[in-house]
């Protein structure tokens, strides 16, 4: 008996990479696989071939159970499509998994609005499209599983990617308040900060020695290495488990902490912007966070 046996899952942007792994591992555990991806460029632009097609075409030839579909999770009526070609082809959806990424890297200055709206439209309106289209069927039968993958790129921060940075911390709060929205119907939502060498990375500069450090150790990370950890939380074994940003590293899973209050200034009198200037940003200071990217806080080669 796998761990998925009887379910139905879907996961978008599973032509290459982490999806894709994802995919296999569902399958290789039980579940019946809806394997999305519209097989495009990293930055959208039309590119040969169909991913997923052969993504299906390996699973089926490994004895699990598959179908592919190459709808946009930017569109709502892709959205709806895929939960129907689940629904369709295998009677129910159990499980979204919402890996569809596209990358149009700039710094802030230079960014365009187009190169803004299109990644958001991607990865955070994509994530709501399809978690919505899921959301009647979920609620209905009592229950369901949503894993959203996130970055650290928003967690902790990177250069030359505010779009980025700003949809997959826009993700962690939409995963927040479906957990919270949905748990009262056996809903659970959780989000993933998966670190892997694919292509959405492999445009990162490679010049200076520095850059060429960070790059030979980014390129140990294995996408394979993320599914078995979706898997488990897709399963009724993390039934319990919701609300929760993780990452994942090779063979390190890491639970990430949720923003709190660390420090509290008060006064009887009220502030006014000089005594707020005076008092409230020394007393804070020890405690601001350094402007740290990814690669600050994660500085040890992978397990």
């Amino acid at each position: 008996m796998g761990m998925m046996d009887g379910k139905v899952a879907l996961v978008t942007g599973a032509g290459r990479g982490v999806g894709r792994g994802i995919a296999f591992e569902l399958a290789r555990a039980g579940a019946a696989v809806v394997v999305n991806d519209l097989g495009v460029a990293l930055d959208g632009q039309p590119a040969d071939g169909s991913p997923a097609e052969q993504v299906v075409a390996e699973i089926v030839a490994a004895g699990g159970r598959a179908v592919a579909n190459h709808d946009s999770v930017a569109e709502w009526a892709g959205a709806c499509a895929m939960i129907k070609a689940a629904l369709d082809c295998f009677g129910r959806i159990d499980t979204v998994v919402n890996n569809a990424g596209n990358l149009r890297d700039a710094y802030f200055h230079k960014m365009s609005p187009d190169d803004f709206g299109a990644v958001i439209a991607v990865h955070l309106n994509g994530s709501f499209n399809v978690s919505r289209a899921a959301a009647p069927f979920f609620k209905e039968q009592g229950s369901g599983a949503y894993v959203h993958m996130t970055s650290t790129t928003g967690l902790i921060g990177n250069v030359g990617q505010a779009n980025y940075a700003a949809a997959k911390l826009g993700i962690v709060g939409l995963s927040k308040s479906i957990a919270l929205d949905m748990q009262r119907f056996g809903v659970r939502s959780n989000a993933v900060a998966p670190f892997a060498w694919t292509r959405m990375i492999d445009s990162i500069p490679s010049e200076t020695p520095e850059q060429q450090k960070r790059v030979e150790g980014l390129k140990k990370l294995v996408p394979e290495k993320i599914a078995p950890f979706v898997v488990a939380l897709a399963s009724d074994a993390g039934a319990a488990v919701t609300g929760q940003i993780f990452a994942v590293r090779n063979n390190e899973i890491s639970l990430f902490s949720q923003p709190r209050p660390i420090r509290t200034a008060h006064t009887a009198e009220g502030w006014t912007a000089e005594t707020i200037a005076e008092r409230v940003f020394d007393q804070f200071a020890n405690d601001f966070y350094p402007l740290h990217r990814s690669a600050d806080v994660f500085t040890w080669d992978p397990v």
